[in-house]
């Protein structure tokens, strides 16, 4: 018996050396520099600025962070940069940002010496650098996620934490039973399942489940019963006007997708184009945004934020500790008035070269691990 458990033991360590798990854990390496590629265009670096789009907001964020400002204050940035990981070292507004290490960094300093940024790369110049090795970190679109691992690229995926919700104008004369048959017209299933790839998952209020514990009190199923009762009480030809961002891909094939499953429903509604920061005559507009916090009280309150002016909806954020009763009330206020209807949370993507090392997927309310990260081949 203590032989065959003797040969046993040489056969299993024999077997982890081969594949190199025994190895000891490869050190740290300082110097290199890490390239990185993002779709959206940053005009301003300055925190004090504001972004024109959502997209801009998000990358300006996790600049932002690493130079340690803050968007919407007034900061430090005159040449070089604030107090964070690294200092500005080459600025082109809106296409290319150079990020050197900053050697006084209270945290220490970062072991890449700089990371390029290029900036307003589009999603197939993203996935084709990637795939090629012309670049080491670079945002893709979560419906891509799965083709570019097939392709033999490292992804790591966060949690669905983002979400994309309908909107409806103030001032646009919509009646509550038109917003509320829109709701139960929409097919969110198929909504993650074919056009996200199922990388995300429906969404019927305003937190997701790993966050709230509560999001299963928010039916997300479609209930074409229901719409064309609601639908039919609408008088006259009432046609709602979608608008979706021209320049976002994942926007138009879910504004699309609404429109689809209004018509069966017997409903009218037309998706129209719209360049970033531009207003037409649209009735309701397609919006995503990312959680501020994991915790559901603090993200709740953040996205509440942004929700009062654009939507003109009347609830109270919860207060600072907020228990989960006070966060679900709140909660269910914004999504009972249908004047916001939540589809999906999606996750953010990211493609790793092969040389990348110690990455960590950000979390709501953290930015890019830049200061974290080394490079295999570096110097």
């Amino acid at each position: 018996m203590k032989l065959r458990l003797l040969l046993l033991f040489a056969a299993t360590s024999a077997a982890l050396l081969a594949s190199g798990r025994a190895e000891p854990a490869r050190r740290p390496r300082y110097g290199g520099t890490l390239r990185v590629e993002i779709g959206a265009i940053v005009n301003s670096i300055d925190p004090s600025v504001a972004a024109v789009n959502a997209e801009e907001a998000r990358a300006k964020e996790d600049i932002c962070a690493l130079l340690g400002e803050r968007p919407g204050t007034t900061g430090s940035l005159a040449g070089v940069g604030g107090s964070g990981a690294f200092r500005v070292a080459e600025w082109d507004a809106g296409k290319h940002l150079t990020l050197e290490a900053n050697p006084s960094y209270r945290g220490g300093r970062a072991f890449v010496d700089s990371v390029e940024v290029q900036m307003g790369r589009t999603s197939r110049e993203r996935l084709v650098d990637l795939e090629v090795g012309k670049t080491d970190m670079a945002e893709i679109p979560p419906e891509e996620a799965r083709r570019v691992s097939e392709a033999g690229v490292r992804v790591a995926v966060s949690r669905p934490d983002q979400l994309v919700a309908l909107v409806f104008v103030p001032g646009h004369a919509i009646p509550d039973n038109a917003r509320e048959a829109l709701s139960h017209s929409i097919d969110r299933a198929a909504i993650v399942n074919f056009i996200l790839q199922k990388q995300g998952e429906p969404a019927g209020g305003l937190l997701p489940g790993w966050s709230s514990g509560t999001a299963f009190l928010f039916p997300t199923a479609v209930n074409v019963a229901a719409a064309r009762n609601l639908w039919a009480q609408t008088t006259g030809s009432l046609r709602i006007v979608l608008g979706y961002d021209a320049d976002d891909s994942l926007e138009q094939s879910i504004a699309e997708r609404i429109a689809v499953d209004a018509r069966e429903a017997g409903g009218l509604l037309t998706a129209v184009a719209l360049k970033a920061g531009a207003s037409g005559d649209e009735d309701a507009r397609l919006a995503r945004w990312g959680m501020v916090s994991p915790h559901p009280g603090d993200a709740l309150a953040g996205l509440m934020a942004v929700l009062g002016p654009m939507a003109q909806v009347s609830a109270d954020p919860p207060p600072p500790g907020a228990t989960p009763q006070q966060v679900y009330d709140a909660e269910r206020a914004i999504v009972g008035s249908y004047r916001v209807v939540p589809l999906v949370w999606v996750p953010r993507a990211y493609g790793l070269g092969a040389r990348v090392r110690n990455w960590k997927t950000p979390s709501p309310g953290e930015a890019w691990p830049f200061a974290d990260v080394w490079l295999e081949d570096a110097p």
